[in-house]
Formats: structure tokens, C-alpha cells, sequence
């Protein structure tokens, strides 16, 4: 076989298989070519995902016209200078995800529920870009909320990460040094845990051999659960030692808690911080709080402005809140451009909710910034007949440079998005 053949079929994931084992070759050189072409096109290392538990009322949001001559709307007349930076996505949605509210746990992962459904959640976008890149930072990704601890992430076997949200904690998790004493609690706390693990596995595999082919299965999901979970456990205490990155960010010492967009702006400083020192790469924010009546202008709790019924003076109220989250967001793409971080970053601004005074899950408000994508662009699909949201999903993924075909109900990348 020549040199060049050889080049051309060798997969960057090519395996050896034989006698029921299967290794993954190490880099040779024969795969640089294809490895080179790669890295030339994949540009993004990080993803932050901001996503709002109230939606964004879609008449302020999206722009009249498509394409790259788009007329802005309303929320995005005054973040223009970003133009080129961003893309607005509309008429899109998550096919079979219903249920209002409820459907906030589908935002990342795409998860098709039903109303009422008991149906297992799946693996949220971030949480599967941090299973495969994750061990390159300290904290193999962040969950954050502005309110509780309710988080859109979760797990490969579909459980909840619950969110942190104290930014005070945030950051001194990030940037804080603990004490030797507490550095050696922490690396004891975690060899504790795998030797347990390790206990608990072995009973798990004797009992396995007494269970049908249904219960294998689940336990055999459970065995790679614990795997991955040891793998990041061993990759936390070489970190324990090792002292955090100094900034000169200063501690959020005082939370507005009347202002929801205020929050918002301190958490986002913050996960501004955490990718600057490379102390993570992939990150979720659910912006959840209901007090915004310390915005001038406002005097209603978020959650009754957002069930406006089409009235004139909540619409009003609304629109100066979700004017602010939009700033804020936009705020935070200039600090990542000013950085030269936001070609290697995609940031994503969405809701399972594109209509919250109805309820509905259609249509969702989706904004989607850098990671060396060509912006400055309305992406409109069908209003009544929504496009894939997943589609975006896997692009991501993609940009990445994971070899991912499908993700949820997704098996095609987003088209339009260059």
C-alpha cells in the first residue's frame, strides 16, 4: 500500500482489534495530513451556554428580514459593533420536547419528552464535549445558576448536575488557594472515593452474573458511569497541589438580588475569568431569578412580566429586562473578543421556551456567537414547521473536531451555519 493511500483511509480514531481487544492506535505520522487539514478547520476549544429559564419575546428579537442584509430588531439594534459575530437563529426548536416549563431539562441535551412523561433525560451538549476534552483543566466543566441549583446539564445516564449558584463560592472554588491541610483532605477525600467505588464495583459485577440481558444492560451503562466518573476523579487530585491562577478580578462580595441582569453580569465576569485562565472550557449558566425590580423601569417580578398576555405595559417592563440580559450577554463577547478568545469560544444564548406567556417550546430564541464560525448572519427557518435546533448542536460538536455523526434527534449539522 503507498505512503499516500495509507494517508488518505487512516482515521485519526483508527483501532486494532483482535482477540476481543481493541486499543486505540497512538499519533503516527501517517495520520498528520489528515490531522493538519483538521486543525485548520477547527477552530473552537470552548463552549458557554447561557440559557434563560423565561425565554426572550421573539417580536423584539428577531429581525424582519434573513439573511446577511437583515434590518436589526429591537434587542439588537444596540449591539451592532458584534455584527459579524454572532448569528440569530429563528424558527427552530427541538423536535418532540414539550411540556413548558418542564422541558427545561431538554435545553442542551435535545431530549424529546412528552407532557407528563417520566421519559430518562440524555446527555446535555456540554457535558458530552466535557466527557471527551474535559481532562485538560482543572475543572473539567462549570454548572452555574443565578438562583438555585436546578441546571439544563446532565449526565451520560441522564442525571441532573446540580448547578452553583453562589458566586461567591464560584469564585473562590476559581481563584482561591486552599490551605495545605485542606489540599490533603481533598486528594484523601477523593482516593477515598475511588477505593470505595472499586468496592462497590466488584459487588456490582457479582451480582451482574445473576441478572437477564435487560438488567445487564443497565448495570454494564452503570460500569462506564463509574469508569469515567474514577477517570476525572484521578485527573482532580493532580490538580489538588497545584495552585490556582491569580487575577485581578475582585471577589463578588455584594449580590443585588432585586436585579436578575445585575446577577447575570457577576456571573458572567466571572466565567469571563475562568476561560481567560484556562481553569475551564465548557460551561453552562441558567439564569433562573425572579426579582428584577431593582431595574429602573420595573415593578413586577420577571415571572408575571413574562406572562404578559400581549399587554402593553408588562410588555413594556419586559422588554427592559430582556434588553438588559441581551446586553450583558453582548457585554460578554466584547471581554472575549477584546482577549482573542472568541474565535476559539461559541457561546450560545437560548430557552426551552420560545413563548413563555403560552407556554410553548417552539420557536426558540437562539443566538449563537464565535468559535471560528462565519457570522453576521439571520438563519430564519419556518415559523409553523420549526428546523432542528440539535442540527446547531452537532455542528458544535463538530467544530470541536469530535467525530460525532449524530446527537439527539440530530444527524445532519445546521444548515446555513458556516
Amino acid at each position: 500500500m503507498s505512503t499516500f493511500t495509507f494517508q488518505k483511509h487512516l482515521s485519526r480514531r483508527a483501532m486494532l482489534r483482535g482477540t476481543g481487544i481493541m486499543l486505540g492506535l497512538p499519533l503516527l505520522e501517517a495520520m498528520t495530513p489528515a490531522l493538519a487539514a483538521v486543525r485548520e478547520t477547527q477552530q473552537a476549544k470552548r463552549f458557554v451556554g447561557v440559557s434563560l429559564a423565561l425565554g426572550l419575546h421573539n417580536p423584539n428579537l428577531v429581525p424582519e428580514d434573513s439573511g446577511r442584509d437583515y434590518k436589526p430588531s429591537r434587542y439588537l439594534a444596540g449591539i451592532q459593533d458584534l455584527r459579524e459575530d454572532f448569528t440569530v437563529v429563528s424558527g427552530s426548536s427541538h423536535p418532540g420536547v414539550t411540556g413548558g416549563h418542564t422541558a427545561e431539562g431538554s435545553i442542551f441535551s435535545a431530549c424529546p419528552n412528552a407532557r407528563g412523561s417520566t421519559t430518562r433525560n440524555t446527555i446535555s451538549l456540554d457535558q458530552l464535549m466535557a466527557k471527551h476534552l474535559g481532562h485538560e483543566t482543572r475543572f473539567p466543566s462549570l454548572v452555574l445558576n443565578t438562583n438555585s441549583q436546578t441546571s439544563p446539564s446532565y449526565t451520560e445516564n441522564g442525571s441532573m448536575i446540580p448547578a452553583e449558584n453562589s458566586a461567591m463560592k464560584l469564585f473562590t472554588r476559581l481563584f482561591v488557594n486552599d490551605t495545605p491541610a485542606e489540599q490533603e483532605r481533598q486528594a484523601e477525600l477523593i482516593r477515598s472515593g475511588r477505593s470505595v467505588m472499586d468496592v462497590v464495583g466488584a459487588e456490582a459485577k457479582s451480582l451482574q452474573r445473576e441478572l437477564g440481558a435487560g438488567d445487564r444492560d443497565k448495570l454494564d451503562a452503570w460500569f462506564t458511569s463509574v469508569r469515567e466518573l474514577e477517570q476525572r476523579l484521578a485527573a482532580n487530585e493532580s490538580w489538588t497541589h497545584k495552585p490556582k491562577p491569580k487575577v485581578t478580578l475582585k471577589p463578588p462580595t455584594q449580590i443585588p438580588r432585586d436585579n436578575e441582569v445585575a446577577v447575570e453580569r457577576i456571573f458572567l465576569d466571572i466565567i469571563h475569568m475562568a476561560l481567560m485562565t484556562d481553569s475551564t472550557r465548557f460551561i453552562t449558566l441558567h439564569v433562573t431569578g425572579n426579582n428584577v425590580q431593582g431595574i429602573e423601569g420595573v415593578d413586577e417580578a420577571y415571572h408575571n412580566l413574562s406572562h404578559h398576555g400581549m399587554d402593553e405595559e408588562k410588555l413594556a417592563q419586559l422588554a427592559l429586562v430582556e434588553q438588559g440580559v441581551i446586553n450583558e450577554w453582548a457585554g460578554f463577547l466584547r471581554k472575549l473578543k477584546s482577549g482573542s478568545l472568541l474565535d476559539e469560544t461559541m457561546v450560545l444564548l437560548t430557552s426551552n421556551l420560545g413563548n413563555a406567556s403560552a407556554h410553548d417550546n417552539k420557536n426558540m430564541p437562539v443566538l449563537f456567537a464565535g468559535g471560528g464560525f462565519k457570522h453576521g448572519q439571520h438563519l430564519a427557518f419556518d415559523q409553523k414547521d420549526n428546523y432542528p435546533l440539535p442540527n446547531l448542536y452537532l455542528s458544535a460538536l463538530q467544530k470541536l473536531g469530535l467525530e460525532q455523526e449524530s446527537f439527539a434527534t440530530s444527524s445532519k449539522v445546521m444548515s446555513g451555519l458556516l
